[in-house]
């Protein structure tokens, strides 16, 4: 049985790629179980700083796997739904910034998918949509969180009520996406951009994460958190290197210690 998610290493970037072109990446059990274990080994992964998550053919990912759907009870439901969610806490728990590459189609949980990663390249061609409520569904993997942080609660529900299809372009300009490559050359404008992220500090981009992670919340309860981090990374290894590197006018080279 061929892999329904694999892996290959650039450096000290990890290729995550969703493996089920014929089904054009939809989402199944076996994939969403299969990915959140990538996910979780990346992050884990000393010699790992950075992951770019992709998807196999011409496709990014074409949502939940409808072919798998049957109407159930809340006891099936919810372990399949928490499985989902897995992948989504693997990628904002995780200490390392997850970049997703899309070409083609992302719809539904595809959206939500690319939407929960750290930074979003996608073909001027590709397209996006939430597409739930196609099938009678609200959404899930974080698009309640990811979409209205990125694009504002007024625009995120009406893209949630009527969903429409958005080209790459049409979403960069909504800020669902952080940058535009032509088609063909997503993998690698995005692999570019995740290798510059292995040059910055792991410690600090570890707390990056963790904070960013916090929003929205108390402002006041920010600052403490804030000064918590200040706190560890002022007493690191990485940050020693900083300063001499910067008195030494070189570049650092940072460990992660």
């Amino acid at each position: 049985m061929t892999d329904v998610v694999v892996t290959e290493d650039r450096g000290a970037v990890r290729i995550i790629t969703l493996n089920r072109p014929q089904r054009r990446n939809a989402i199944d059990l076996p994939l969403r179980v299969a990915l959140a274990e990538r996910l979780d080994d990346a992050m884990a992964d000393s010699m790992i700083r950075a992951i770019v998550l992709t998807g196999a053919g011409s496709s990014f990912c074409s949502g939940g796997d409808i072919s798998t759907m049957a109407r159930q009870g809340e006891e099936k439901t919810r372990p399949r739904a928490q499985a989902a969610q897995r992948v989504v806490r693997a990628i904002w728990g995780g200490p390392k910034p997850v970049v997703a590459a899309v070409e083609g189609s992302a719809f539904g949980a595809g959206t939500s998918l690319a939407l929960a990663c750290d930074r979003v390249v996608a073909a001027s061609d590709a397209v996006f949509s939430t597409a739930f409520t196609g099938v009678g569904l609200a959404g899930d993997m974080g698009i309640f969180a990811s979409l209205p942080a990125r694009v504002g609660p007024a625009r995120a529900k009406q893209l949630m009520l009527l969903p429409r299809r958005l080209s790459g372009l049409e979403a960069f300009e909504l800020g669902m996406v952080d940058a535009v490559a032509e088609p063909g050359s997503v993998l690698t404008a995005a692999l570019a951009d995740a290798d510059a992220m292995t040059a910055a500090p792991p410690l600090a981009v570890r707390e990056m994460k963790s904070l960013l992670a916090r929003w929205p919340s108390d402002p006041f309860a920010i600052l403490d958190h804030e000064v918590d981090s200040q706190a560890k990374l002022f007493d690191t290894d990485d940050f020693a290197e900083g300063v001499s590197a910067f008195h030494d006018r070189r570049r650092p080279v940072f460990t992660g210690s």
